[in-house]
């Protein structure tokens, strides 16, 4: 389970050290394979391959016909190669990614529970007060858990 923010840089090549932190889970797995892409081009998603074809086997039983499954395949391939991790614990961002996303320096490198998500460090933290939760979102969170309503107190 991937958690938390960690500040990184992408360096000159485009390379990203994964962090400490993340890289003790993805040993433990022995995962050195990542399925690099994004959904809308404004930050990198870094799957474990094993994690991604997972993603892609439920891709291909439910929705070979819906437009919106091949909208989503469209991008995450455009965006999308797989690449593998090197000795020095660091990742090559696609070039087109990293141009249209801007992950070219510091990043903010955080763990979505079965992959990585990368985003331009300034323009995230820039997005964050706009993006507080609603009433409406934590109504959302709510039912994902099977609440009723969100906790006061959890």
């Amino acid at each position: 389970m991937f958690r938390g923010n960690h500040p990184a840089k992408v360096d000159e090549k485009g390379r990203l050290k994964v962090p400490a932190a993340f890289k003790q889970l993805l040993d433990a797995q022995h995962v050195t394979q990542f399925y690099v892409t994004s959904a809308n081009g404004k930050s990198a998603e870094i799957w474990p391959l094993p994690e991604w074809e997972k993603r892609e086997a439920q891709l291909a039983e439910f929705g070979a016909m819906d437009d919106g499954v091949q909208k989503y395949l469209n991008l995450t391939s455009y965006y999308g190669q797989q690449v593998e991790m090197d000795s020095q614990a660091r990742i090559v961002l696609p070039q087109i990614l990293r141009g249209t996303a801007k992950l070219d320096a510091e990043v903010a490198v955080m763990g979505k529970i079965n992959y990585l998500e990368v985003h331009n460090l300034a323009q995230f933290e820039e997005a964050l007060p706009a993006s507080a939760m609603t009433a409406e979102d934590r109504k959302a969170v709510a039912a994902v858990l099977g609440r009723r309503e969100w906790p006061r107190n959890p």
